[in-house]
């Protein structure tokens, strides 16, 4: 299992309403039959100095394997990647994240 941090940096606007009522879900629809396992979405709120936080918003997707998502990106990435400016300018920076096992 990976989990892929997809991260909107702070700035540029950025319409929640459309991204939660029409891109997640895109999102959902198109990639759950090729390993997603579950999309949640976080608000960056701040940093615990006070300060504003580096990120407006962070998706985070879960999907059984890295190869898993290379595909899903192969199959679905251009539809879901153009629909990206109905929701904001900002340069989503992204990271394939595996999961650390406690010992």
């Amino acid at each position: 299992m990976i989990l892929v941090s997809v991260m909107y940096p702070t700035g540029a606007s950025f319409d929640m309403g459309y991204y939660l009522g029409h891109h997640m879900p895109l999102v959902r629809e198109r990639w759950s039959a090729l390993g997603l396992h579950d999309a949640k979405v976080v608000k960056g709120v701040g940093t615990p100095d006070g300060g504003a936080a580096p990120f407006q918003v962070m998706a985070l997707p879960t999907f059984e394997s890295a190869d898993a998502f290379q595909k899903a990106v192969a199959a679905h990435g251009n539809e879901i990647f153009a629909d990206i400016p109905n929701f904001t300018q900002a340069q989503a920076q992204v990271q394939i994240n595996d999961f650390a096992e406690s010992p």
